[in-house]
């Protein structure tokens, strides 16, 4: 049985190992987004990659080291998506809330990326693996954290963190039903005041 170099830092790999761990991340990604967690296997991973079951296991030491690298490219995707919104205004209000409309907008356009949040949160709870998720969510919180700062808003870490947690439930709700923003905006209001 050969060694799995799974339990290596990336930076520990040869350019070409790199790669083929590139590679497949990219299509446990893929996998992720068409058919959640529970479809999230090695053989479903090889399926959509160009190698193979044994490949996967050698790369990584398990499918929850894998499903993790996926989830944290997926949540780098979703947070440079905000950034790039934010940074077509130059108005601090303005950036403010075209990161709010960008996130609600991503979940929207791919509304099975609510459940498969939901479902990664809950399995790393399950798991107790809350390091990455952790860290995902510090992420998001940050923008967040730093566009309250900008415009004054009193406790901006407190405001941001119950943000977050706002949207969240608004993209889940949004699955469901369809609110205009102007009501998101009013309920955000209530919890950040603007000034």
């Amino acid at each position: 049985m050969h060694q799995s170099l799974g339990g290596r830092h990336p930076q520990q790999l040869s350019p070409n190992q790199a790669e083929k761990r590139a590679k497949i991340v990219e299509a446990a990604k893929t996998v992720l987004a068409e058919n959640g967690l529970t479809g999230c296997t090695a053989r479903a991973v090889a399926a959509a990659s160009p190698l193979t079951k044994s490949a996967i296991h050698y790369y990584f030491a398990d499918m929850d080291e894998l499903v993790d690298q996926a989830m944290a490219a997926h949540i780098a995707a979703f947070v440079h998506a905000i950034r790039q919104a934010v940074a077509q205004h130059t108005d601090v209000t303005e950036r403010f809330w075209s990161a709010v409309a960008e996130y609600l907008k991503i979940f929207n356009d791919a509304p099975r990326t609510i459940v498969l949040w939901h479902e990664y949160w809950l399995h790393s709870v399950r798991s107790g693996r809350l390091e990455a998720i952790d860290a995902m969510t510090r992420d998001v919180t940050g923008i967040f954290h730093d566009l309250l700062r900008a415009i004054n808003v009193e406790e901006p870490g407190l405001r941001a963190r119950m943000l977050t947690s706002y949207l969240i439930g608004a993209a889940t709700r949004q699955a469901v039903t369809d609110r205009p923003f102007s009501v998101v905006q009013e309920e955000i209001t209530l919890l950040c005041p603007l000034g």
